[in-house]
């Protein structure tokens, strides 16, 4: 098993290995490979859902995604379509997978099936070194800080609610609360727990005094020099920390289509 990492400080691609058959030795040391790198990613695997499953289950137990029903007798398996006719998508905005729950998934694993011939890759940004060149005293202020995370979705300066078009709609207004410096209950390093599609609101202030520091923080999470952006291929499966990422879905190949295959899976309560 070779690890090739992407950036200085995250993204790695993993390569001689094959998902379909593997072993205990092998599944610790891809482990190990997403608590480094944050982000990991295979090229050409060939995987059955019932595999895709299994994989997945390696890593804890499977979380049920809240507003879309999963693929015929695989309910953990989210299909994300966006067809030729659609110029909205899914994930375009800077986000960490379903903040307002109590336990956010720690683990999301995204499979291409089908893709456009140009566009749509991925971005992702490494929270721990966003949070790590802050300076003492804002560490210090925010760590003191909870922030109200909520499943209606917050397009950076507008309070919109995104339509909610499969089940669950009565759930859109989903809210928790977390930590907003989250230390990683395996490496113990701490990072920025706040986005801009999620996070409401500080807790105990209002959303109108809140902004100005989120849109500081959110910006920061955006600066290239944390990011590494992944180049999609058929049957690429990527693995990422949901706990020390964000992620960005480009949204650039309107008129083809493109669908995905996503698993997440449960994590602990931020702390």
């Amino acid at each position: 098993m070779e690890v090739i990492p992407q950036s200085s400080i995250i993204g790695a691609e993993i390569r001689g290995i094959d998902l379909s058959n593997l072993s205990a030795t092998g599944h610790d040391r891809i482990n190990q490979a997403l608590l480094d790198h944050q982000v990991i990613f295979f090229r050409d695997q060939v995987l059955s859902h019932r595999q895709f499953c299994d994989f997945a289950e390696r890593f804890g137990p499977l979380q049920d995604y809240l507003f879309a029903d999963g693929v015929d007798g695989y309910p953990y398996i989210t299909e994300i379509v966006k067809t030729e006719s659609e110029t909205e998508s899914f994930g375009d905005f800077w986000h960490s997978d379903s903040t307002y729950l109590e336990r956010p998934p720690k683990i999301t694993l995204l499979y291409a099936r089908q893709l456009p011939p140009r566009g749509g890759d991925t971005l992702f940004a490494d929270t721990y070194a966003a949070y790590e060149d802050l300076s003492d005293g804002l560490q210090a202020c925010l760590g003191e800080l909870n922030a109200i995370n909520s499943a209606s979705v917050v397009p950076r300066d507008e309070n919109i609610y995104a339509e909610v078009k499969s089940r669950n709609s009565d759930k859109k207004d989903q809210q928790a609360i977390h930590p907003v410096i989250r230390s990683h209950d395996e490496t113990g390093r701490k990072s920025l727990f706040v986005n801009s599609i999620h996070t409401l609101a500080f807790e105990g202030m209002t959303r109108r005094e809140s902004l100005p520091l989120l849109h500081y923080l959110c910006a920061r999470v955006e600066q290239p020099e944390y990011s590494f952006r992944l180049r999609w291929h058929e049957n690429t499966l990527a693995l990422w920390d949901n706990r020390c990422t964000q992620h960005y879905a480009l949204n650039d190949y309107h008129g083809f289509r493109r669908v995905m295959h996503r698993i997440i899976v449960e994590g602990e309560r931020p702390r």
